[in-house]
């Protein structure tokens, strides 16, 4: 069964401590989000499971076969147009140029892009255009793991449904795992099966919650009310500092 385990993690740069005692297991088909306030050591961590910075206390196993990464920037590489920057991850695996421009193509006009786009470069799209290509780079690759690092902070919010319909979609298939980061506690609960709160100085889990109903079934009320539920939560409001008044 694939999963990813995270256990006694810890992590420093230079003298300060960033991660203490870090502990949790990912299952295959599970969303897990960490949620906490900005300079927490998320993005930190969601590196450290992503092999993006080296383990160097505690331990990451990830027995998913493939894995990808949606950062919240595009990050697209500005001398390639748009299909070619989808088709990056194929052409890595081998897939024939041809095949690959096709797949591409195909999860890019699923993405929201037109044809008229694919010729298009990085410096001719907007920042929502950009992200679109970024999510289709992401999923081109039909990744087991998905990583993304605060993907839907600087969309307007009819593309940031629109992408988080694609992925509930595709949660519901059964069809990915995602590890997600935001500061968005609305965000968290639409799209996750499991929520680690995350305390800063040094980062922290100090609570989790679970939730059990479908994600295509949560609607705005259920969203809305759950998150009321827990911005009355004490260590909630303690880590975000939400009970600090002027």
């Amino acid at each position: 069964m694939e999963r990813l385990e995270v256990s006694k993690l810890n992590h420093h740069f230079g003298f300060t401590e960033i991660l203490r005692d870090i502990n949790f297991n990912l299952e295959k088909g599970q969303v897990l989000s960490v949620v906490g306030p900005s300079g927490g050591g998320k993005t930190t961590l969601l590196h450290l499971c992503a092999d993006l910075l080296d383990v160097e206390e505690g331990s990451v196993k990830n027995s998913f076969v493939t894995s990808s990464f949606a950062f919240q920037e595009g990050r697209l590489l500005p001398w390639k147009n748009v299909i070619d920057n989808i088709s990056l991850g194929l052409i890595a695996k081998g897939i024939k140029r041809k095949i690959a421009t096709q797949m591409s193509q195909d999860i890019a006009l699923k993405f929201g892009l037109e044809e008229d786009d694919f010729d298009k470069f990085p410096k001719d799209l907007s920042g929502g255009m950009k992200q679109r290509v970024s999510f289709a780079r992401a999923l081109v690759v039909k990744p087991s793991l998905l990583f993304l690092d605060e993907p839907f902070s600087a969309l307007d919010i009819g593309l940031k449904q629109e992408l988080q319909s694609i992925l509930i979609d595709m949660i519901d298939k059964k069809e990915i795992t995602i590890l997600f980061i935001t500061h968005d506690i609305m965000e968290a609960i639409r799209l996750s099966d499991k929520i680690l709160l995350l305390e800063a100085d040094p980062g922290h889990i100090v609570k989790e919650f679970d939730y059990i109903l479908p994600q295509k079934e949560r609607d705005d009320k259920f969203v809305y009310e759950e998150t009321a539920k827990i911005l009355q939560d004490e260590t909630v409001i303690n880590t975000f500092e939400l009970n600090i008044t002027l």
